[in-house]
């Protein structure tokens, strides 16, 4: 449905004609946008049925002890028929994880408790359990929770590392041969009968971008972002630390 122009608008103390006729183009544009982010969720959600995943894959969480156990992945939807899990870039071979995993986590931890209530969300990475969690409490991560993939294929399976990119894939990434590393990487799964089926991926890790520009392939889950949008400085190169002095 095209969109009729609102036949009001706010007007702010002291503003300019040609400030207003700027905003009220801008104001447009922001519906459009809006109606184009709904109109890609729908698509979304009308995708037929994934690939059936190919194994009921061994993850390690934390028990109700809060001692290490092996759970399989139908066991990580609990009572939900929805699984999201995220790929974070915290091998064992990093001494810190990815600076960008971890703002976004940043972010995402607020909004666990409630994703909670209607899917089930893992952060999952190839570190043991332990550091994990280590980092967790550290970063006040309260609300999310985590799993290892370490000793699985999940990693390789859906493109949390890059060992199962196409060669041209690797050469377009810069993946230099007999190496691999961690990428971040949103998946969601669906349950239906008892069998589990992929959902969705962020291929945006994977896809084309702009000069001077990440893939943005987790942008709507970031509030970071969001708010350096609205500045007149945007984002610039700013891009965040794990620490800062």
């Amino acid at each position: 449905m095209a969109h009729l122009s609102f036949p009001a608008h706010l007007s702010f103390p002291n503003e300019s004609a040609e400030y207003r006729t700027a905003r009220n183009a801008l104001f447009e544009a922001e519906i459009a946008l809006r109606a184009q982010i709904e109109a890609v969720a729908a698509q979304r959600r009308q995708l037929p049925p994934g690939g059936a995943v190919p194994e009921d894959y061994v993850f390690e969480r934390l028990g109700a002890n809060l001692m290490p156990e092996k759970v399989k992945m139908s066991q990580l939807f609990g009572k939900h028929d929805t699984l999201v899990l995220y790929s974070f870039m915290y091998g064992p071979d990093r001494a810190l994880p990815c600076p960008g995993c971890t703002h976004l986590l940043d972010s995402v931890a607020g909004s666990a408790q409630h994703v909670g209530q209607r899917v089930a969300f893992y952060v999952v990475a190839k570190s043991p359990i332990a550091r994990l969690t280590a980092w967790a409490a550290e970063r006040g991560w309260h609300h999310l929770q985590f799993a290892s993939t370490a000793g699985n294929n999940y990693d390789a399976d859906y493109f949390g590392d890059t060992s199962k990119l196409s060669p041209d894939m690797r050469a377009a990434f810069h993946v230099p041969t007999g190496e691999n590393w961690d990428e971040t990487m949103y998946n969601v799964f669906h349950l239906r009968e008892g069998k589990i089926r992929h959902f969705w991926g962020s291929e945006l890790s994977y896809g084309p971008t702009e000069s001077n520009q990440h893939h943005r392939s987790g942008d709507l889950t970031n509030a970071l972002w969001g708010l350096l949008d609205m500045t007149p400085e945007g984002r610039g190169q700013f891009f965040p630390k794990v620490r800062y002095d």
